[in-house]
This record gives C-alpha cells, structure tokens and sequence, in this order.
C-alpha cells in the first residue's frame, strides 16, 4: 500500500478518497481538511480569542492540536460532570494534553460548583442521562464563552456525529433542528459563535490523527450512552458507508447544498422568542432556563449571573502552540 502523493507506504486508507497515505501526507490532508471546512463557512478570523470544548476524547483534542498547528490560538474548557472514573479519566486525558504544551484550560466541576452530577441529576428531573449532559455542557459551554470574552466556540464534531445527528433529525423530521444544523451558528441572543472545524474528517480519521500524532485520549465510551439513538444511527451509516464509500460526505453536504435554507425560518422564529433568564441570564424562552430548572429539580445550587463558573488554568511550561 503506497501513499497516493509520495508513492511511499502508507498507513491509512481512505475509501471515499480512493486513496492511501503515508504519515505526513495524512497530517497534511486532515489539516487541508480543517482549513477548508474553515475557510468555506468563515468558522474563524486569524486573531480572534477561540475557546476549544475538550473532553479528553480523540475529536476534542485532535481538534485543539489542529487548530494550533494551523497558528490559531486556541484556550481549552473541560466540563466535569461527576461520571464516576470515566469523568475523572476524561479530565486526566484534557490536563496532560494542556500541560505538555503550556495551554490554558478552563474547567468547571459540576457537582462541586452546581451541586449535582449527570447520573443523579437526569433521574431527579426525569431526564435520559445524555439529555441531562448535553444540556449541561451547551449551557456551561456558552456561559463560559461569553463570560471569557471569546470570539468562537469551537466543538469536535466530525463527519460522523453530524451525519447522525442529521439522519435522526430527518427520520422524525424535526424541523426546528433541521433549521439548525450548520458547522457555523453565528452569534446572537447572548449566545456565542459556534463552530465544528471537523466536519470533513470522519471519527476513524480524527481517531488515526491522534494515535499518529501520539495525543493519549479517552478511548472508553460514556458508561451512560447504552441505548443511545445517536449510536445507533452512526451504526446504520456505518453500514451504508461500506456499501458506498462517500455516502456520509455526501448526505450530510448535500443537505447543506440543497436543503438546509428550507428550514431556517422555523429555526429563525424561535430565537425571536428569547430574553434573558430570570435566574442565570441566559437567553431562553421561558422564566428560567431549562439549566436552572434542572439544577432546581436535582437539589442542586441554582446560578446566578454574577457568579462564573469556569476556572482558568495554565498548565505546563511550553510555548502555547508548540508541536509535539
């Protein structure tokens, strides 16, 4: 198997490609990638204050290295959310990525700044546990953005997670979110710019970036997914993919293409609805935000909007930026 730039051997294949790479010029392809996604959706001006959410796993802190081999500075937010040994894991694998390159982390312990954790506080207010997490971490993500004076929010979403999440939305056609699903959701209503730099790299490339590049990540998968549809839809993707090499790239782009302007104005109309959180200040439709609900609901220290969250850390010696 031999590189398709240099003719050397090579060490990953690449179906939708039909091609085959060698180390470097897989580095060079998956940055390629990042500045292209970039660059296509004016994710990021040179200069601007980007605050990167990392959890330990290959997406984030692939996404982080990527964007400082690119020349952007780039500071991290960890969210401990008291998952047991799997969040004590995760926080490990997100303080020793920061510490061997001297980066500054910010990090927010849920359940010693809020009171409760994911696994308590989904069966308090009758939430599934991924809901209960993912509407914690949005919240925390966005507050700490905003409070930091941050530009851009950037996520590690690839290609795979927003295929997923695209196919659910269109097998139930929830048009609300259909309306928002973009790698770029721009700043307003108190809510900071929001961007996915990896949505042309798949899992398994992002997966092989980081081995190749030696970053030590989390590899378990949450203890509380099991049953979790978003699994289940990259699965039959997974299989529609074997069949037909691109089919991921394709769907998911396609939609953004053709289809994706067709169910902005829903999505429009609900943010005409947003004022500020009686409680936290966050934009939300009701008296208080769904946040403060479920802190209320789990016994835990509702917040206020006087009081941050997210602690910065500087971790290390090394010039912020520096390769490995």
């Amino acid at each position: 198997m031999k590189c398709v730039t240099c003719k050397g051997p090579a060490v990953i294949d690449i179906r939708r490609h039909n091609a085959n790479f060698c180390v470097d010029h897989f580095f060079e392809l998956c940055r390629r990638q990042v500045m292209k996604a970039i660059d296509d959706h004016s994710m990021i001006a040179k200069g601007e204050k980007v605050l990167v959410a990392v959890s330990g796993g290959k997406d984030s802190l692939a996404v982080w290295d990527l964007l400082l081999d690119l020349g952007y500075e780039a500071d991290g937010l960890y969210i401990g959310l008291g998952i047991g040994e799997y969040s004590d894991t995760s926080g490990d694998h997100a303080r020793a990525f920061a510490t061997e390159r001297g980066l500054t982390l910010l990090e927010v312990d849920v359940p010693g700044r809020f009171g409760y954790d994911i696994p308590s506080g989904s069966r308090a207010a009758r939430r599934a546990p991924c809901s209960a997490c993912g509407l914690s971490k949005r919240h925390l993500f966005d507050e700490a953005a905003i409070q930091g004076g941050y530009d851009v929010l950037v996520t590690g979403h690839n290609l795979d997670d927003e295929a997923a999440v695209l196919f659910g939305n269109t097998l139930h056609w929830q048009t609300d979110f259909l309306g928002r699903q973009h790698p770029v959701l721009p700043a307003r209503d108190g809510f900071p710019r929001k961007v996915k730099p990896l949505v042309r790299l798949t899992e398994r490339e992002t997966a092989a970036y980081c081995v190749l590049r030696g970053i030590d990540y989390l590899v378990d998968e949450c203890p509380m997914a099991a049953g979790n549809k978003h699994i289940s839809y990259k699965l039959a993707l997974n299989d529609i993919e074997k069949m037909s090499p691109g089919a991921k790239h394709s769907f998911y782009f396609g939609f953004l293409d053709r289809a994706a302007a067709l169910f902005e104005p829903e999505a429009e109309a609900d943010r005409e609805e947003l004022h500020p959180c009686a409680s936290c200040g966050a934009p939300t439709t009701a008296e208080t935000c769904a946040f403060c609900r479920l802190v209320d609901r789990a016994g835990g220290e509702v917040p206020h909007d006087d009081q941050p969250s997210a602690v910065p850390v500087v971790l290390g010696t090394t010039r912020a930026g520096a390769k490995q």
